[in-house]
């Protein structure tokens, strides 16, 4: 069950929040979005709750009895991390160890056949976070376990992000209201995160997955074409599921931290991955970059500590060296942007050819994370460089999946890759604040009935978070 599957939409989050609101006390209402989630995610996969509960459990028993005293906490810190990386390490990456050893090797290990639960890396470096953070003393450990399993089990940010740190919502987990102009706000950016996702990335995500498909009938115009929708897809996919989270939370009273902050209109791959994805990366800068040095023992060290940092992004998405070489390649291009940094001298034909190179790096780079092998990466990267014979079939294989309607999307699509319609919609807040909310809220509903139609009419929802 996923936040845009009709189960969802239709059941389980109107029952839940109409029961939430029927509870009468903050503790009620705890225990009831606690259950909640470990039903959301015990939906199809009984035995991941049950490890999820093992994980929570570890982290608190440990942060609280490494609370007592030092010599405690640096015993047990140790354990509550390695006993979360053993864990992650074996249901994620160790049918890709022996496959790697086998390759590697000419050997013929069994490979070990793990079902992967879903959020795994998502709900394992919280608990990692909570660990440092109780350790770091910046975060007071929970002595009620159930707090903690509400914290890392919410179901909104449970299977797709964003990565919350526990200091984030450990007051609201004690003290939190609900009041109508907060639900309504949460409303509008849970809708506006369901229809990116649902009208937009499951649109152009159609035209990728095709592109990908294609195999030897893959043509220059299809390729990049492909390439580029991906690009908008996961762009849409990821924050679209953000959205949703932000917004789900915040009609529970949660406030969570944003998560993207217009990644396309970055001038550098540095700055494209200080808007991309920000929790994820906030989470290796404060728990990995920073441990090992950061930037504090000279030029090479730092160059050192953030390969390794793109090396465990890459891998921390999934088990394949598709993924790795996705975090090396962006790893590559920021170590280059370092070695190559210049006093910045602002002009506008400098700023075009600054975005313009980021965009062709990340488009690139995502042919890599899209891929299923580095074989079809390859077919595909000399499809779009090299295979210059555009004859009229090649075009109109194309242009037969620019419809009209995808037309429209994918320029509505770009449009929203950039701060240009909400500059415009805050500005009409400004000069004409009535209409301008009368104008968001009948939006508001217009693109939840197109959602409902569309979830209706449709199977295509893939939900490309399975891999996490």
């Amino acid at each position: 069950m996923t936040f845009s599957s009709p189960a969802f939409l239709f059941v389980f989050f109107p029952v839940v929040l109409l029961l939430y609101c029927l509870c009468p006390g903050l503790r009620a209402k705890n225990m009831l979005l606690m259950v909640a989630s470990l039903l959301f995610y015990a939906y199809g996969e009984p035995f991941a709750m049950l490890l999820m509960l093992f994980v929570v459990f570890l982290s608190w028993s440990c942060a609280l009895l490494g609370a007592k005293s030092k010599q405690w906490q640096r015993l047990l810190l140790p354990i509550g991390i390695t006993g979360n990386l053993v864990l992650l390490g074996i249901y994620k990456y160790a049918g890709f160890f022996v496959r790697s050893l086998n390759d590697l090797f000419g050997l013929s290990l069994p490979i070990p056949q793990i079902v992967l639960p879903i959020g795994i890396s998502f709900f394992i470096f919280q608990a990692i976070s909570y660990l440092m953070d109780t350790a770091r003393d910046q975060a007071q450990p929970q002595k009620n376990y159930l707090h903690l399993l509400l914290y890392i089990s919410f179901f909104p940010q449970l299977i797709a992000g964003p990565i919350v740190r526990y200091q984030t919502i450990a007051e609201a987990l004690q003290h939190r209201s609900m009041t109508l102009l907060q639900t309504a706000s949460g409303f509008r950016r849970m809708i506006l995160g369901l229809s990116k996702k649902l009208l937009f990335a499951d649109t152009l995500g159609f035209i990728a997955d095709a592109a990908f498909n294609a195999g030897d009938t893959l043509t220059l115009p299809l390729a990049w074409l492909g390439a580029v929708c991906y690009t908008l897809q996961i762009y849409f996919d990821f924050s679209g599921y953000s959205d949703m989270a932000i917004g789900m939370g915040r009609i529970f009273g949660f406030s969570f931290l944003e998560n993207f902050r217009y990644p396309y209109c970055a001038d550098s791959i540095t700055d494209f991955w200080r808007r991309w994805h920000i929790s994820l990366t906030t989470w290796f800068r404060e728990y990995l970059y920073i441990p090992l040095g950061g930037n504090r023992k000279g030029k090479w060290r730092t160059i050192c500590n953030k390969w390794i940092v793109f090396f465990c992004t890459g891998l921390w998405h999934g088990a394949s060296w598709n993924f790795i070489l996705w975090g090396l390649v962006n790893g590559f291009f920021m170590t280059l942007e370092q070695l190559l940094a210049k006093q910045k001298q602002h002009s506008v034909i400098k700023n075009c050819l600054s975005h313009c190179y980021t965009l062709l790096v990340v488009i690139c780079a995502f042919v890599l994370f899209r891929a299923e092998t580095l074989t079809q990466a390859r077919h595909f990267y000399l499809t779009m460089f090299t295979d210059w014979n555009i004859d009229h079939a090649a075009l109109s294989g194309c242009f037969h999946y620019l419809t009209p309607l995808v037309w429209m999307i994918l320029i509505l699509a770009i449009l929203s890759c950039t701060p240009l319609l909400r500059k415009c919609y805050t500005t009409l807040l400004q000069q004409h604040p009535t209409a301008a909310a009368v104008c968001g809220y009948v939006g508001t509903i217009i693109l939840l009935m197109i959602c409902m139609l569309n979830v209706a009419s449709t199977s295509y929802h893939p939900f490309i978070y399975f891999r996490f």
